[in-house]
């Protein structure tokens, strides 16, 4: 499987992980946010190494 493909799966993945946190803890919002942007941006790095 290549790059962009495991992207396409993981970022909803990566999205209802956050989604279900943000739900069951809201305190935590600031940082379920912080770690879904820096996932999803280390994903796009690496999509732009390959």
């Amino acid at each position: 499987m290549n790059t962009a493909a495991t992207m396409i799966l993981l970022q909803p993945i990566v999205a209802i992980i956050a989604g279900i946190l943000i739900l069951l803890m809201p305190r935590l919002l600031n940082y379920v946010v912080a770690l879904y942007l820096v996932v999803i941006d280390v994903m796009g790095i690496a999509q732009l190494t390959t």
